[in-house]
């Protein structure tokens, strides 16, 4: 079964693909771990990605994709995977389509985690991280035990540039304008499940179980 997570940030995407993957036991691919781990490895692609994260620049479509397609060829992917953070945009989604379409496999489901403006504004305008592990951190909902460290490591943790209202706000603009197009190409599919994405995270994690279906990954 392979699974798509669609939200906007702040929305969850990420720990409820973590907490459903182990669910399902299905392999977790994340395109932001993906990229870490390529220039960790410092791969051919991980150092072209690297030359435009580094100017503050979204890796482009043509490298993020290699990166994915190369990931879905390993083994633990045979039996599926859950995306996060992939596709962005139509020509990821059209992209992935293909990989998988070459191996005989499809996309199953795209679950769609909605939360309101209000909400994602306030999570993200309270986001905190850790400038060593990345570990991130929320002043009203997970606080450190230490107001300005890190729980895991002691680093300093810091507020994103991007994290203050003003920003929020525009990134969720472009978030939202690019991926209508995306919540219309599966739902013409009959792919698109949209779940309620607020709440408590173990309840939003039961949505999510209930609208794919079953525990175990086949």
């Amino acid at each position: 079964m392979y699974i798509i997570f669609l939200g906007a940030p702040g929305a969850g995407k990420g720990t409820q693909a973590a907490n459903v993957a182990k669910k399902r036991g299905l392999t977790h691919i994340a395109t932001g771990d993906l990229f870490r781990q390529a220039q960790e490895q410092k791969t051919e692609l991980g150092l072209k990605a690297r030359s435009y994260m580094e100017k503050g620049q979204l890796v482009p479509d043509e490298i993020t994709i290699k990166m994915v397609v190369e990931r879905l060829s390993a083994t633990d992917c045979r039996s599926g995977a859950i995306f996060d953070g992939f596709p962005r945009n139509l020509e990821q989604a059209k992209a992935l389509d293909k990989a998988l379409a070459a191996q005989g496999k499809a996309v199953d489901k795209v679950i769609y985690i909605k939360v309101s403006e209000e909400e994602l504004v306030k999570r993200l305008s309270g986001r905190w991280i850790c400038r060593n592990c990345q570990t991130p951190y929320h002043e009203v909902s997970s606080p450190p035990r230490v107001k300005g460290k890190c729980d895991k490591c002691g680093g300093e943790l810091y507020q994103r540039s991007d994290d203050t209202i003003d920003t929020v706000k525009q990134r969720l603009k472009v978030y939202f304008s690019q991926t209508v197009p995306l919540i219309d190409y599966y739902s013409r599919a009959g792919k698109l499940i949209e779940v309620d994405g607020e709440g408590a995270v173990d309840k939003i994690s039961g949505r999510i179980v209930s609208a794919i279906g079953g525990e175990k990954g086949r």
